[in-house]
């Protein structure tokens, strides 16, 4: 498939680095991405995978945002103190790059579903904060071979 001009110009900077070009960037276009919480370490992650066209990209995050997430997380707006964080980094990733295909998942990652939450993604990004959470995705990550 052949990039339109659209996307050469929106990639172009990553497309001329030694090694990469238009294979590289196709391999990040089909790369699936799941972000297990978009706060302080998923929301910077997912705004830069997003730019880069990765995709497409889970989010997943059963808490809303809070004023005093601002400063840190960049995937929220002021205006959006109140919304579920996956519908707030959705809102922000699909206009900064209309391109990308966010799945996104409110519910807390429990040992019933996120088996098959993180079966369909190539790659898990660990943001959460909670360490029996955490330690769940580890555990998934390590019985399905996910990095």
């Amino acid at each position: 498939m052949k990039f339109s001009d659209e996307q050469i110009h929106r990639y172009s900077r990553q497309m001329i680095l030694p090694g990469l070009g238009g294979k590289a960037q196709r391999k990040s276009q089909e790369a699936k991405v799941f972000i297990m919480g978009v706060g302080g370490f998923g929301s910077p992650a997912a705004v830069y995978l997003a730019a880069a066209g990765v995709g497409p990209i889970g989010l997943a995050d059963s808490d809303v945002v809070e004023l005093h997430n601002l400063q840190r997380q960049l995937l929220h707006r002021t205006h959006e103190v109140g919304l579920p964080k996956i519908e707030s980094g959705k809102r922000t990733l699909e206009s900064l790059n209309p391109e990308v295909n966010v799945q996104s998942y409110s519910e807390r990652g429990t040992s019933t579903n996120i088996r098959e939450i993180i079966k369909a993604y190539d790659l898990v990004l660990d943001g959460n904060d909670n360490f029996p959470t955490r330690f769940l995705v580890k555990d998934v990550c390590y019985f399905e071979g996910k990095l």
